[in-house]
């Protein structure tokens, strides 16, 4: 069955650039700034999605469509003005460091805005009936983000942006978040941990990023207690424990929950050659857990599910990643081949530590029950 999904994008969103040669080389304005040499959020990863869209056709069976930058009252219902004020005034001067791992260049500011701006379009198409679903190539990301702090590329809290813009102007209700980037959904955790009408569930990989942290004790705060859900996995974790992960822990929250929209934070970086993480999913994987949430949406709120790019890091892959989850969306499949499927399937875990990941996603599940 082939479903009306909108595909949102900007060429702006790919002229962010982190790197601190943008304080001193004559780049920006009406020129694109190169990309940081050696820094891993590169805006090759997202281009290389879309032009794979274009040639494979699926651009064809897509809206295509950018849309205006998020306004500042979308934005101070998530961040204080000092924070937005700060992050403005050190992208008007050229760049610097935001917060731990978050270098701005200039103009980061308006890109950042545009992204979330997109990420906002996304959902009113969907809440609107405009499209059964949506992906939004989203840059920067925005999961690390917290209320007022910059941290690990992430400046403005996207997925949170969006929902409560749409709390604003449609009324929703219950949303689910499910972030399946390979770091921990830390900002958009500590933006509802009090509260119960956001679900928040990260799988991630424990300890990988914030440095050293696993999120399995956090559970939420207050009216939030119980909305917070936090699937820290082992590294080497493949195809079959996140599946797993899928089926025994999300999926019954999801039941639980009921939400009316379910929001996903895709970011490809548990792929198996990603330079930041120790993973060994696949694009067979992506497309497998969109299947799942797919289906979820349509048992529980008539479909609605909007994707938001978030991290993936390796330039080669993540774009057949993309690829996998956007054909699951719309449903269809190009002719293109992943190169690199055969392999990753052939070094996903062996017997022995299949048995000892099934077994601790099992546990795992009990206790968040």
């Amino acid at each position: 069955m082939t479903r009306r999904t909108a595909f949102f994008f900007d060429e702006l969103c790919f002229w962010h650039s982190a790197g601190m040669h943008a304080l001193t080389l004559p780049v920006g304005g009406w020129v694109q700034p190169p990309a940081a040499a050696g820094f891993a959020e590169s805006p090759e990863t997202k281009r290389r999605l879309k032009n794979l869209l274009d040639v494979s056709g699926l651009s064809q069976s897509l809206l295509q469509q950018s849309a205006p930058a998020a306004d500042e009252a979308d934005l101070l219902r998530v961040h204080p003005q000092a924070y937005l004020q700060r992050f403005k005034a050190l992208s008007d001067a050229g760049g610097g460091e935001l917060g731990p791992q978050a270098p701005v260049g200039p103009g980061s500011y308006e890109i950042a805005k545009r992204s979330a701006g997109l990420a906002i379009a996304a959902v009113d198409a969907v809440l609107r009936g405009e499209a059964d679903n949506a992906y939004s190539l989203s840059r920067p990301p925005g999961h690390h983000c917290l209320a007022d702090q910059a941290m690990g590329f992430c400046f403005l809290a996207n997925i949170p942006i969006a929902i409560e813009a749409a709390k604003a102007r449609h009324g929703l209700g219950k949303v689910a978040v499910i972030d399946w980037d390979v770091h921990h959904g830390n900002g958009t955790q500590s933006i509802y941990e009090t509260r119960s009408d956001v679900l928040t569930i990260s799988l991630h990989q424990e300890h990988c990023y914030p440095p050293g942290y696993s999120g399995a004790e956090d559970c939420g705060q207050a009216a939030g207690e119980g909305f917070n859900l936090n699937i820290p996995l082992p590294a080497g974790s493949g195809h079959d424990a996140y599946l797993q992960a899928m089926r025994q822990i999300v999926l019954p929250a999801l039941e639980r929950f009921a939400p009316e929209l379910i929001v996903v934070a895709c970011g490809y970086d548990a792929n198996a050659v990603d330079p930041l993480a120790r993973m060994l999913l696949h694009s067979d994987s992506f497309r497998a857990m969109t299947a799942l949430l797919r289906e979820a949406a349509e048992r529980h709120c008539a479909g609605r599910l909007v994707l938001v790019h978030e991290g993936g890091y390796s330039e080669a892959y993540v774009p057949f990643c993309g690829l996998a989850a956007i054909e699951e969306l719309v449903g269809v499949r190009t002719a293109v081949q992943d190169p690199m499927l055969g392999f990753i399937q052939s070094q996903q875990p062996g017997a022995a530590h299949g048995r000892f990941l099934a077994e601790y996603v099992e546990a795992l599940a009990g206790r968040l029950r």
